[in-house]
């Protein structure tokens, strides 16, 4: 289940946004919701509502399917600043000059999904030694090759050598 949110004309540069909304993009919607509440930048309250604003929608989603809903179970999949429409303005400046104020605005869009889980794998069937795995792929039968595993781990006999005494 997937359900966005989106804000447009919010009071501030997208480029100050982008640095809280960069902390929340792929997180689990709790978490976003905790890293949002205690920043300390103005941005993060903006961010907050939308992000708010999509968990209610995915609940809403949720309610008109007739299908369960885990607010626990959502992550934040998409989660983008753009740059919105510039205000200009102008304030006075020396000799009867003006110089221009650009108030900058964004948008804001959010979307949650919520996260299904993977499906279990079987258990691993117990994997056969080296020596008759490799026994098994080239072929032989596995007499033979339990008499070569053994003949690997058997360490080899020495041989005896006797020194000559040197003139």
């Amino acid at each position: 289940m997937e359900a966005r949110a989106k804000q447009s004309g919010v009071r501030q540069s997208a480029r100050k946004m982008r640095l809280v909304i960069d902390l929340i993009r792929g997180r689990a919607v709790a978490e976003a919701d905790a890293i949002l509440r205690f920043s300390k930048k103005r941005a993060a309250q903006q961010i907050h509502k939308v992000l708010k604003s999509a968990v209610a929608n995915a609940q809403q989603a949720a309610q008109r399917q007739n299908t369960p809903f885990d607010a626990d179970a959502l992550r934040v999949t998409y989660a983008v600043v753009n740059e919105g429409q510039t205000l200009k303005r102008f304030t006075a400046a020396a000799m009867g000059r003006g110089t221009p104020i650009l108030k900058r605005t964004s948008h804001v869009e959010i979307h949650v999904a919520g996260v299904e889980a993977p499906p279990r794998a079987a258990p691993a069937a117990p994997q056969p030694a080296k020596a008759e795995a490799k026994a098994e792929a080239k072929g032989e039968s596995r007499p033979r090759a339990k008499a070569k595993a053994k003949a690997k781990k058997a360490p080899a006999k020495k041989k005896k050598t006797t020194k000559k005494a040197s003139k």
